[in-house]
């Protein structure tokens, strides 16, 4: 049983282990509100906040102050969660009884003192009613600790991580969390089908080591107990609790607070306790012989106890009267307590706990909980204890005030009349014996006053930029003076002698420049000659335009300059001008043409109109669906109506046909349907070409479906009374109320509002009223954020933006930022395919550049790129002169300003733009906001061009000129900034969910009112993005019908009586929506009034009917591909968020139609073309040798010509029929052959001849399926894309990449996989894809494998707010300084920077924060001054290019920079020999292995470590860097960290101090009057120096400032509303330790592939993806690339070994990383 139980035991935990190197290092929220429900184990929370290395043993107040402050964390990230404590999870802390008494007081505080949602019901995660809540509230992810207080503990959280992935839950790790503003970190380890076997295969043996580990644990409270309380059992000390209780409530019947109401019942328990504890001790003793007695050693006399528990009182007292801030000031006794109070504690704590799990049996008590944070202060009991055993048996006698003495007496008083069965001593003296209860040690008291804290002040400086920045708070500020140690020092760092021949102040080449160009423009002239060069320009910009073409079907349009076009304000409108003779002769010849036009319509409808009107007649939808074809192309209007009409009359005979065959059964609606969509096209748009004889044909047409009181309002005719007719009629009517129909049946056919009007600034179609308010903008020189949804045409401005700066002139310059390169490419095609001109030399319309490569960035008119590179060219100091060509930047996607990766490089973009802007978006809940902020950035704008303008006034005047088109773009700039706001979709969405029924896929349609709940509909009302087809709307119409039987209003809102729907022929889209929004309207009204239960039995009426399958869903993906194929649903997306999933499910479906074929094939197919080809072998080269001999003449021609005609013959009818024998039949292939022509297909597929996946892309396409993700070169996912447009794939498997803007349209989005990615945000991106405009008038959603409570809570999340990230970093403020001081322009240098600094989203209207900011900014500069970067005027020296080269990688690059400095890697990089140019293997790898510990830091979860597992190929743990680099960085990190802790001890200034008193989540207060007039509360309480900067809860536990110092020191140790904490902070430390301080280990994946070179390896041995590996050993190579060239560029020596070892690497890196 034992050895069963352990083997089980061990499985589990070396899963656990097996999975943890495989966790993803991720954001849990990812940005989303409200859209994933989640649970924190209770007791991993109190476990992780014990561990806390601040946190003192027996500070209960500290504790709850870490534990609010996570929690409010989690809360302010949006988090929505619960908190679940395991009955049985008490068990684990039977041996450390302090701990149970904190956990029920930690449970008792977050359920009366905070709104937090605890489970406490469920006795174990095992239990049935456990896996039922599970099934109903569907957690994403459990958060949990992976190692508890002891082993039981640890085994407790492993059956809690094994039963959650058998429930689908994902465990997240308390362990190696890190948190930003925005986001929290934390390990995400997933459920997968291989955990879910695990439990199923080894339920039975989990089940019974869980109930032999719950016995032992029995087993083991009830020794600890019977040591304690001898004979007492559980249940009699509970009874026993419950006593005491009763009698204190007769003592104090008014009620009492927590802390009086513990203090004195369980020290009256406990005395008692004692008391029996000494008897039993003694009558044991008797028995005993003298050894025994001595091996039982001494123990506390009562007398001693009572001491103590006076002590207790006192201390109780202070906590009671002293308020937080004099706490705070607590002194700290290092001392330990002495051995034998070991016992005391603990019984004391039993007592604890036994009163408090029992305070709710006493009823009708009030008793105050609101204290219960504060229960315990052991070092406050120490400190007292302190004083009267060692100071004032000394003689130092201090008195206490009266009302704590009071206070004091009373507390006492009660414990003695509680105590029965003794008399207990009197309250005076508190000390009455000898003995000591704290050990005696050297130095008992901490003392901070040797450890110094460094100088407090800033170094002077004396720059513009400072000043103009950081004036208004600098007087404040501590300064040192220029004669203090540290501001002398600064004269030159002497630089390491080998750095003699460095010029690090060189300017360095930058980003630009390094990056690899694309057979550049400027490149041109000296390759014209080369022809291979000159195909190859050629080939690319063919493909480019056939990219383009792919994208969208618009021809190219030659575009030449015109001028900008002043607004024409001249001419007067009332004023007509007179027609002159050549306007006439121009508005004839325009007659003619239209007439000629319409003649040429005509004769077209003439020819067609025969065959498509007998193809209707056979078959009518194939039949309507080539009148449609004509329809589209057709450009007359009487044409049109003729065509319509044949339509109208073949479906009138085709319905009354259908109705007589069909007798009573039901009827087909889709000839009723397509009937209605002829009379709506006629009477919308061609009303006005109707005659009197159409309106009889569609009167006649609306009579036979039963629409009576519609025609009779077309064509008034006499009542005709006759009982045949009407019977007649009846047999054809559709039996349902024409405004019911055209809802239920016509939705998504209902014509949209569109305007008729043209607009001559748009030829291809009629913009909306909204899309002509952006080209207002565009035309006004304004800015604009607009937010419109997927596929509603907001691109357009973008394009047309484009269009008027090209016409302007040769110089303008438009900027197309997009968030990803795969974006970056379609937009670059789509330009090119677009737009051509005729340009000077050397200069192109549109040009590339990102961090791989660029293409004409800098001599181009279109420029598109993505943020980081764009930053790149703002930022320059060189390259001003170009960045004020820019007419417009367009932002696409705007909403990733809020995203996790390089969201503050959206914000730099966006305010050191000096032109106009568009952004846009189609999800953003807060654009308000962001318009505000913009506004304020263009304010900053105008006042620096207004001062500019002047000064350049004032100099043009004195002679100086300033460039033509640089003034006339500045003087047209509107500073305006527009929000246009646009919510509707062209398109319905209806959604549906998938399961799986006996082996099948099946759908229900899912009502977006199954997404809501009562509670949600009260609170925030419908969703304002939450639309209803048309149909959707009938439905909640007819459950509310059928719940409420009386329901007042059913009249009013029934469609045929509704005011916009009632008799109306024609409803459109709009009557349509208000009729939705009148439901929803009278919906909430229900909930309001009081009508909610039938408000929830009408939702429950529209949930669909679900079915949970058990096995694993992705099985049968390749079967949900076929469904939809046969609902004709295709082409499809489907979205999966693991890149393994995404090849595997296309796979998977390839070889299920590959399977299918092999079964139709015939059984003798496989061996005739064999047969076949062979034969063609043979005749191939008869044909050849044929061609030889007819060269020599040998033959007679004409016999010769024969034999070469017959075996040509041959020839051709083998290749047809090996052609046709090999041919994929129809049903085995999704591809559509017709889509592209041969040619162009060979032309997509050798592009990828030479990429990673290019043969199985090519394998798959060919079955029109394709998949799409991160880790593709861009020619794979272009191969993807194009054919994907086309129409030739039809099915993608994708992960979020596609999300973002990339224009794949299709008619289904499937979403197959729960992710974490799955947010708010990109569900609404990814669906958006759904029914592109144009193309589908219907979109379908399909949920596949992703669980109920999910999809509801996607429908309904709202989408999240933008936020501002942390906006600064050092290296940024370097790069600024660069700018300020360097800039070709130096005042819009200035301009630039400043604007930056003073922008942030971050700060907006939070004065603060700015504040904040701003000494952050001069603690930068402190840091950059004394590290050599910059000098006190804030110019740029030393290594100043090299960091803010590298800046992608801070603190990496500081740290780089600081060992090169030091000389570090010349000693490292030595050559073989004197000599040599060549380093050994040996150098190279820890060089790589520095680098790896700088450049390649990925973490592994610490509990890895344990595990025991072998490698193969990789060494997986990264050792630490050699012996001089690490004492140098712990050097760096050292000196950081003291100006770091200075630079706060200064900002703590800005702390709220109000809120810094308050609990953080539950905002209870310890605030009140401070004892000043007590002698003894002022000599406890006399450390008021240096706690400036730490938390007050904090200092309770006795950190001091000086404890920032300690390396890798918690966040939640400085104070928390000064919004900075130490992640803001330079360091690089060697190891990072997780809260409960074990180190996490670096993952080796750089130097393990350095040595062996295995992708494969990496993903075997490392646990990362193939992908993911992929992109990180990229970004390596690049940056070590990057400093390769740097140092090549910095050097003049052209043997210096540091740059020959740093190209050796870069060169064998890269032919290594070229292998794979």
């Amino acid at each position: 049983m034992e050895e069963h139980y352990t083997v089980i035991l061990e499985k589990m935990s070396q899963l656990i282990l097996k999975n943890m190197p495989e966790a993803d290092y991720s954001s849990l929220f990812n940005n989303f509100v409200e859209s994933e429900f989640f649970l924190i184990d209770g007791d991993s929370l109190l476990v992780t906040c014990v561990c806390e290395k601040s946190l003192k043993q027996g500070q209960s107040l500290h504790f709850f102050y870490l534990v609010e402050r996570y929690l409010l964390d989690v809360i302010n990230k949006e988090g929505h969660f619960a908190i679940v404590f395991f009955k049985d999870a008490e068990y684990a802390y039977f041996s450390i009884p302090e701990f149970l008494t904190l956990r029920t007081a930690l449970i008792l505080h977050l359920q009366k003192n905070t709104a937090i949602d605890v489970w406490t019901e469920f006795s174990g995660c095992l239990s049935k009613e456990w896996r039922i809540s599970l099934g109903q509230s569907c957690p994403y992810f459990l958060i949990l600790a992976d190692e508890g207080l002891n082993d039981q503990q640890t085994d407790l959280f492993n059956f809690i991580a094994i039963q959650s992935w058998a429930a689908n839950v994902n465990i997240v790790l308390f362990s190696g969390q890190r948190s930003d503003i925005l986001r929290l970190y934390a390990y995400f380890m997933q459920s997968s089908y291989s955990e879910q076997r695990f439990f199923k295969e080894n339920i039975k043996e989990i089940m019974m080591a869980y109930k032999t580990l719950v016995q032992l644990l029995e087993k083991c409270r009830d020794l600890n107990l019977t040591t304690l309380f001898g004979d007492l059992k559980f249940n009699n000390m509970v009874e026993k609790a419950c006593e005491t209780m009763s009698l204190l409530k007769q003592l104090w019947p008014e009620g009492a607070d927590i802390r009086r109401a513990l203090c004195v019942t369980s020290c009256s328990l406990f005395l008692e306790m004692y008391h029996c504890f000494l008897d039993n001790r003694e009558k044991k003793a008797s028995k005993q012989t003298c050894e025994d007695k001595q091996e039982q050693g001494s123990c506390l006399t009562l007398k001693d106890v009572e001491d103590f528990c006076k002590l207790h009182c006192l201390s109780v007292v202070f906590q009671l009267h002293l308020p937080l801030s004099q706490r705070a000031c607590s002194r700290f006794i290092t001392s330990a307590w002495i051995k034998d109070l070991k016992t005391v504690f603990k019984m004391k704590q039993w007592c604890e706990y036994f009163i408090l799990t029992n305070v709710h049996m006493i009823e009708f008590w009030s008793l105050d909980l609101l204290h219960l944070s504060d229960l315990s202060d052991e070092p406050l009991l120490k400190n007292i204890a302190f004083y009267y055993e060692n100071e004032n048996s000394e003689g130092l006698n201090l008195n206490v005030e009266d009302v704590i003495m009071k206070e004091y007496v009373h507390l006492w008083d009660t414990v003695s009349k509680l105590v029965g069965n003794f008399e207990v001593g009197n309250p005076f003296p508190l000390r009455t014996t000898e003995r000591p209860f704290i050990k005696k040690t050297p130095s008992p008291i901490k003392d901070i006053s040797k450890k110094k804290m460094p100088n407090l002040g800033f170094i002077p400086m004396s720059c513009a930029l400072v000043d103009e920045f950081t004036g208004d708070i600098l007087k404040d500020l501590p300064f040192l003076k220029s004669d203090d140690p540290i501001v002398s020092s600064l004269v030159k760092h002497k630089e390491f002698d080998e750095l003699v021949h460095w010029h690090s102040h060189r300017p360095l080449s930058d980003d630009y420049d390094r990056t690899k160009a694309n057979f550049n423009g400027e490149l041109a002239d000296s390759h014209t000659r080369d022809l291979r060069y000159l195909k190859r320009v050629q080939k690319y910009h063919a493909f480019q335009r056939f990219y383009g073409n792919s994208l969208e079907s618009v021809s190219s349009k030659l575009i030449t300059t015109q001028g900008a076009k002043p607004k024409d304000c001249s001419k007067s409108r009332s004023t007509k001008t007179r027609e002159t003779k050549a306007d006439i002769i121009a508005r004839e010849n325009k007659k003619r043409l239209i007439a000629k036009e319409e003649q040429k319509e005509e004769e077209k409808w003439n020819t067609l109109s025969s065959s498509i009107e007998k193809e209707m007649k056979r078959n009518l939808s194939s039949g309507m669906k080539k009148l449609e074809e004509f329809l589209k192309s057709c450009k007359s209007n009487s044409v049109k109506v003729q065509a319509e009409k044949v339509g109208l009359t073949a479906c009138l005979t085709a319905w009354k046909e259908h109705c007589r065959a069909e007798g009573e059964t039901t009827k087909d609606f889709s000839i009723a349907v397509d009937m209605m969509k002829r009379i709506h096209s006629l009477l919308d748009k061609h009303s006005e070409l109707l005659q009197e004889t159409d309106r009889k044909l569609i009167a006649r047409c609306l009579t036979c479906l039963g629409f009576d009181e519609l025609a009779n309002s077309l064509y008034p005719t006499q009542d005709e009374a006759d009982d045949i007719k009407m019977k007649k009629r009846n047999k054809y009517s559709v039996g349902i109320g024409p405004a019911r129909f055209q809802l239920q049946y016509m939705g998504h056919h209902l014509i949209r509002e569109e305007r008729k009007d043209p607009d001559p600034r748009v030829q291809d179609f009629v913009p909306d009223t909204w899309q002509r308010e952006l080209l207002d903008i565009v035309d006004n020189y304004e800015s604009a954020v607009i937010v419109a949804p997927t596929s509603s045409g907001k691109t357009y401005a973008s394009y047309y933006c484009m269009e008027k700066v090209l016409k302007e002139s040769d110089e303008g310059v438009v900027v197309y930022v997009s968030p990803t390169k795969a974006l970056v490419n379609q937009v670059a095609a789509t330009v090119q395919n677009r737009y051509t001109k005729i340009l000077p030399a050397g200069q192109v319309v549109c040009g590339v550049f990102t961090r791989d490569y660029r293409h004409d960035a800098l001599n181009c008119q279109v420029l598109v790129t993505v943020p980081a590179c764009f930053e790149i060219l703002l930022l320059a100091p060189h390259r001003q002169s170009w960045v004020k060509r820019i007419r417009y930047v367009i932002f696409d996607e705007v909403h990733c300003l809020g995203g996790e990766i390089g969201a503050e490089i959206w914000e730099h973009l966006l305010v050191t733009i000096r032109c106009p802007f568009l952004a846009l978006s189609a999800t953003i809940s807060n654009p308000q906001h962001l318009t505000e902020w913009l506004q304020s950035v263009k304010r900053y704008w105008k006042e620096i061009d207004s001062a500019m303008g002047k000064r350049t006034f004032s100099k043009k005047n004195s002679g100086a000129r300033g460039s033509h088109h640089e003034d006339q773009g500045q003087a047209r700039q509107s500073y305006k900034v527009r929000l246009v706001i646009y919510g509707e979709r062209y398109n319905d969405l209806e959604k549906h969910i998938c399961s799986v029924r006996q082996g099948e896929v099946s759908f229900d349609h899912f009502h977006p009112c199954a997404a809501l709940t009562i509670d949600h509909i009260e609170k925030y009302g419908f969703p304002s993005d939450l639309a209803f087809s048309p149909r959707e709307s009938i439905q909640l119409y007819d459950a509310m019908l059928q719940v409420w039987k009386s329901w007042p209003q059913a009249q009013n809102l029934c469609p045929e009586n509704f005011t916009h729907l009632k008799n109306k022929i024609v409803i459109k889209k709009l009557d349509a929506r208000k009729y939705e929004d009148s439901l929803k309207e009278e919906f909430t009204n229900w909930i309001k009034n009081g009508n909610e239960e039938q408000a929830r039995m009408v939702l429950q009426k529209l949930s669909p009917n679900f079915h949970d399958y058990s096995g694993r869903m992705l099985d049968f993906f390749p079967h949900l591909v076929e469904k939809l194929r046969e609902m004709e649903k295709l082409p499809a997306l489907f979205f999966l968020f693991k890149l393994n999933s995404v090849e595997g499910c296309a796979e998977d479906a390839c070889n299920f139609l590959e399977l299918k074929e092999e079964k139709k094939r015939p059984p003798k197919a496989d061996k005739e073309a064999h047969v076949m080809a062979n034969r063609l072998r043979k005749v191939k080269k008869s044909l050849e040798k044929q061609q030889k001999i007819g060269g020599e003449k040998s033959q007679k021609p004409s016999r010769r010509l024969d034999q070469n005609i017959m075996s040509e013959a041959e020839r051709d009818y083998l290749l047809r029929s090996l052609e046709k024998n090999m041919e994929i039949p129809q049903d085995c292939t999704y591809a559509d052959q017709k889509a592209i022509d041969d040619e162009s297909l060979q032309m997509v597929f050798s592009r990828v001849k030479n990429q990673r996946k290019g043969d199985t892309l090519k394998q798959l396409a060919r079955r029109g399926i394709g998949f799409h993700h991160s880790s593709m070169s861009a020619k794979e996912k272009q191969l993807v894309e194009i054919l994907f447009r086309k129409g030739f794939i039809r099915v993608v498997t994708a992960t979020g990449t596609l999300a973002l803007g990339v224009n794949m349209p299709c008619k289904s989005v499937v979403f197959a996989q729960n992710s974490v990615y799955l947010d708010a945000l990109n569900f609404r991106q990814m669906s958006g894809r759904a029914g592109r405009r144009g193309q589908d008038l219907l979109g379908d959603v399909y949920f596949f494998d992703i669980p109920l409570p999910k999809i509801e809570k996607l429908i309904k999340s709202k989408v999240p707010e933008l936020r501002g990230q942390f906006p600064l970093s050092i290296s940024l403020i370097l790069r600024l300084m660069l700018l300020a001081s360097k800039a070709d322009d130096p005042e819009d240098g200035k301009a630039k920077a400043l604007s930056v600094l003073r922008h942030s989203l971050l700060s907006f209207k939070r004065p603060r924060v700015t504040d904040m900011l701003k000494l952050y900014f001069l603690y930068s500069l402190q840091f950059l001054v004394k590290e050599g970067y910059i000098d006190q005027e804030g110019n740029p020296t030393g290594f100043a290019g090299l960091v803010s080269h590298l800046h992608y990688h801070e603190p990496s690059n500081l740290v780089f920079v600081s060992f090169l400095v030091r000389g570090l890697f010349h000693n490292l990089c030595q050559p073989t020999h004197e000599g040599s140019k060549h380093f050994s293997e040996d150098v190279m790898e820890k060089l790589v292995l520095v680098l790896a510990n700088l450049f390649g830091r990925k973490y592994i979860p610490a509990k890895f470590q344990d595990a025991n597992i072998k490698f193969y190929q990789s060494k997986v743990f990264l050792d630490d860097l050699p012996e001089d680099f690490s004492e140098a960085l712990l050097e760096y990190n050292t000196q950081v960290t003291e100006d770091f802790a200075a630079f706060l001890l200064i900002v703590s200034r800005l702390a709220d101090m109000k809120q810094e008193y308050q609990l953080p989540l539950s905002k209870i207060e310890f605030t009140g009057k401070e004892r000043e007039d007590s002698p003894l509360v002022s000599h406890l309480m006399s450390c008021r120096e240096g706690r400036m900067a730490v938390s007050p809860f904090v200092c309770l536990s006795g950190n001091f400032d000086v404890d920032l110092l300690h390396p890798g020191v918690s966040d939640n140790v400085v104070l928390n509303t000064i919004g900075i904490n130490h992640t803001q902070a330079p360091v690089l430390w060697t190891h990072r330790f997780d809260s409960t301080g074990r180190k996490l280990p670096l993952n080796a994946y750089v130097l393990d592939f350095y040595k062996h070179g295995s992708l494969v390896g990496l993903e075997q041995d490392n646990r990362i993806n193939l992908g993911e590996a992929y992109r990180l050993l990229k970004d390596f190579y690049l940056t070590i690339k990057s400093i390769s060239v740097s140092l090549r560029e910095l050097c003049e020596n052209e043997d210096d070994n540091v740059v020959l070892a740093f190209e050796q690497l870069s060169e064998s890196f890269h032919e290594k990383f070229e292998k794979v």
